[in-house]
């Protein structure tokens, strides 16, 4: 087995500047996580719910068929129970 960091310079050059890429956007991929969560925080001031906010977020990345199709089975599983949405959603609230 070779080890490329071993075998020149050149290659011990691009290894650290893979890491200090990396490293660059661990950082803002931690002050963009910082920024949400201030975001949250700030919604939730205004009175706004943020598990739901984050329920509707997640639903906002699925593409229209994958939602549908959930929806469906949440339906069906509803019903199955003997339970209307609307006393899913009263039961998920006590």
């Amino acid at each position: 087995m070779t080890n490329p960091g071993h075998n020149s310079g050149v290659a011990g050059a691009q290894l650290r500047a893979f890491i200090e890429r990396i490293e660059r956007l661990e950082e803002e991929k931690k002050a963009l996580a910082d920024d949400i969560k201030d975001v949250f925080s700030e919604a939730k001031s205004q009175g706004f719910d943020t598990r739901t906010m984050r329920q509707v977020l997640k639903i906002r990345r699925q593409d229209a068929d994958e939602r549908q199709e959930q929806e469906a089975l949440l339906d069906l599983y509803l019903h199955a129970l003997g339970m209307t949405p609307l006393e899913a959603a009263i039961a998920e609230a006590e």
